[in-house]
């Protein structure tokens, strides 16, 4: 039995991305429809029997009926070739009130044939081509369906999430000890658990986080264990059963910069006995959109700080990515920095997300008492005495310091003249 199990699709993020001319939609929205266009061709090809999307198909609980199209038209390939699709309700799927439907449940309403739903924790028995399989769901928690509104009263939030989480855990248990131990049996939860490595999905959550041990999953009657919600790619447990995320599709941010991307495939021998079950463990990856940080710091003193931001751009290969550049610069560089020229080196990139500029703070030399005639002070200075020791700070070419010191002194008297009591003919 094969079975890919993939999350957090999140279709509708369209953050640096651009109108597509020929579609007339966001390019983003094709990156992520692209990625799932993997998924489903992996499928098709790779004899899966069960294809499980941890959560989130959507990047709101309301999708436009663009998207929902776009969702649609590629289950209906995986319906249409036998191979049953089951969706786990993420918290991005849920709706604002209680009595809306979540993003996915039309799927349910219109009796999708191999198209199943798991908008509620409890135990989903799935047909597939290599026979049943038990599925624990645990989706999004909806707190009206764990606790009560007089259950909450007087209890603070980190109480009520605290007693969600006792309740939670309780729940899968009593799922998990019911298994039929002669059937394979999975898990797939739209959870965080203890010791996830977390990122973008922070800055995307709608509500509370809630968060489970890692034994409240691992449990020796499960045969594998989906996860949704997070968005990096990591294996929580490599005992069996595995405990893994699959990670989201695509890059959300420059927070997923370095983050592979992909899905997971999963063979377990039906046959086998319990807790022997798992036959191999793969990840997929996919080809999402590059994201690219280029860091650049010019030197104090540099003529062309432009040469040396475009010197760093073509070490890196930013053919299709997001990119953005930061420039550390000292302050009397950034009228000097030709941010056209950046920009015109940047054009092979999909998106140009900010060219940002960080000034460093001007070098303050210390006075030398010895140097300045016992005068610690800069402000008990002359004038032409200040403007000498400044020059030998930035270690300036003798002879151009002398032409300045030269030119400086003709302006000191040429103001000293200007300043002086008109003469009485």
């Amino acid at each position: 039995m094969r079975i890919l199990h993939f999350s957090d699709l999140h279709i509708g993020v369209e953050n640096y991305g651009r109108i597509d001319p020929a579609t007339g939609l966001s390019t983003r929205l094709g990156d992520f429809l692209g990625s799932l266009d993997e998924v489903v061709e992996f499928a098709l090809n790779q004899r899966v029997e069960l294809v499980l999307l941890a959560g989130d198909a959507y990047k709101g609980r309301d999708p436009s009926q663009t998207h929902q199209r776009e969702f649609a038209r590629r289950l209906h390939r995986l319906s249409a070739a036998g191979i049953p699709v089951f969706l786990l309700v993420g918290n991005h799927d849920l709706p604002n009130a209680s009595s809306r439907a979540n993003a996915v449940e039309i799927f349910h309403t219109l009796q999708v044939p191999n198209v199943y739903i798991g908008d509620q924790l409890q135990t989903y028995t799935v047909p597939t081509p290599a026979g049943p399989l038990q599925i624990v769901a645990v989706p999004w928690p909806r707190r009206g369906r764990l606790l009560t509104r007089e259950e909450s009263r007087g209890l603070t939030i980190e109480e009520i999430r605290a007693e969600i989480e006792t309740r939670m855990t309780e729940a899968i248990q009593e799922r998990v000890s019911h298994l039929d131990p002669d059937r394979p049996a999975i898990l797939t939860g739209h959870v965080t658990i203890n010791g996830s490595t977390v990122g973008t999905e922070r800055s995307m959550m709608l509500g509370n986080d809630h968060v489970l041990l890692a034994s409240a999953v691992h449990r020796p009657e499960l045969d594998y264990v989906a996860l949704g919600h997070i968005h990096k790619h990591q294996v929580l447990r490599r005992e069996p059963p595995i405990v893994a995320y699959s990670g989201s599709l695509q890059r959300v941010d420059f927070s997923e910069e370095q983050d592979e991307k992909g899905f997971c495939v999963i063979d377990l021998d039906a046959a086998a006995p319990q807790g022997q079950r798992l036959v191999d463990f793969q990840f997929q990856p996919v080809q999402a959109r590059p994201f690219v940080t280029i860091d650049v710091t010019v030197a104090t003193g540099e003529p062309e700080p432009t040469e040396a931001v475009l010197r760093a751009i073509a070490r890196h290969d930013i053919a299709e990515a997001v990119v953005r550049v930061r420039v550390r610069l000292p302050a009397e560089g950034e009228t000097l920095l030709r941010e056209g020229e950046i920009r015109e080196a940047l054009q092979p990139a999909h998106f140009i997300a900010a060219i940002s500029r960080e000034l460093t703070a001007p070098r303050r030399t210390r006075l030398d008492p010895a140097e300045t005639g016992g005068m610690a002070a800069a402000d008990s200075l002359q004038p032409a005495q200040a403007l000498r020791l400044y020059l030998d700070s930035r270690d300036t070419d003798p002879q151009r310091r002398e032409r300045l010191m030269h030119c400086a002194e003709e302006l000191f008297r040429a103001d000293d003249t200007a300043d002086a009591p008109p003469t009485l003919l």
